[in-house]
């Protein structure tokens, strides 16, 4: 007997699928590494009941990032009110808003003895503000609690409510940070309820309610883009003032989720970041495994400073020695 439709849809989604590691280019190999400082982190966002991006989008670099005692918290619970078609984060209805929240993430800062903290959450528009508040009282509990550690946020949309919007500028991040992550044609296909439009206005509100306070995006490239539709978008960032760009590989997390069309190779990496520089960005990370909050605090330092890129010596953005000395001229 043959097999029935639902079968061979399950297995040509199966050798579509690029989840499995053996099936990606060797620069997008992963060493797992679990030291001493990533059991502790882990222990410690454990005994804290804390979510971090790291482990709930599955992102690439957790091994290296946490051994490092770096991390990115993720705030309002790990349930999310959209469905993106490349996220892992589990989506759906919402049950907790936990107000102690914030003090509890403060306190994991001063733990990790953290100079740069990121904070992201998942969306949740069942909120009358979006989080907004939760945000805010974040940022305001690790600057009371660590005044030497930076901020940065990684926020959803607030579906375009500027009044919350203005609650988190009103907070002081040291850097604002909204993702555009793909290009315009594929928005609607890639992002569950998010805009195009949306995200560059409101990274464009955010510089003209704060333009002392640094803003960010990142695009993931891989789900059927060009590379003019990349410059294209990067056109668009630095038409809305964004300060720092973010470019990375995106990886299928599983079958069920968008296929990657496209493994871009290093050298390409290396060109987008040449543009982006070229479109005035102050900083640009770009590179295969490279994510939005990825090496963030040397991010900041570079833009503040203005001192070109530099190489990634752990292979973020896969450059090898011959790309490195490309990159220099």
């Amino acid at each position: 007997m043959g097999e029935s439709k639902i079968e061979e849809r399950r297995r040509e989604r199966r050798e579509r699928s690029s989840t499995d590691a053996s099936s990606r280019p060797e620069w997008l190999k992963i060493k797992v590494k679990t030291g001493p400082n990533f059991q502790e982190l882990k222990q410690l966002m454990r005994g804290q009941t804390l979510h971090t991006v790291c482990e709930e989008a599955r992102c690439p670099n957790i091994f290296d990032c946490w051994e490092h005692r770096v991390a990115t918290f993720m705030i309002l619970g790990d349930v999310c009110t959209r469905a993106c078609r490349f996220c892992a984060v589990k989506s759906g209805r919402p049950t907790e808003l936990d107000l102690g929240e914030p003090n509890r993430v403060a306190q994991a800062v001063v733990r990790m003895g953290l100079q740069h903290v990121v904070i992201t959450s998942v969306a949740r528009d069942d909120l009358a503000d979006g989080g907004a508040s939760i945000f805010a009282a974040t940022i305001r509990a690790v600057r009371e609690s660590l005044p030497s550690c930076g901020v940065e946020v990684l926020i959803p949309d607030f579906q375009g409510d500027e009044a919350a919007l203005k609650t988190v500028l009103d907070a002081s991040p040291d850097i604002l940070n909204h993702n555009v992550e793909t290009v315009r044609r594929l928005s609607d296909r890639v992002r569950s309820k998010a805009k195009y439009e949306r995200t560059l206005e409101l990274l464009r509100r955010s510089k003209d309610l704060r333009p002392d306070i640094r803003t960010k995006s990142s695009i993931m490239v891989g789900v059927g883009e060009t590379m003019d539709e990349i410059l294209s978008t990067m056109d668009d960032l630095r038409d809305a003032k964004v300060d720092i760009l973010t470019i990375g590989q995106y990886l299928q997390p599983t079958e069920n989720h968008l296929f990657v069309e496209k493994f871009y190779t290093p050298t390409e990496f290396l060109r987008m970041r040449g543009e982006g520089l070229k479109r005035g960005f102050a900083h640009v990370e770009s590179g295969p495994l490279v994510r939005s909050s990825y090496h963030a605090h040397e991010q900041v330092e570079r833009a503040k400073s203005g001192l070109p890129v530099q190489a990634v010596d752990n292979g973020g953005n896969g450059e090898n020695d011959e790309e490195r000395r490309a990159s220099r001229g």
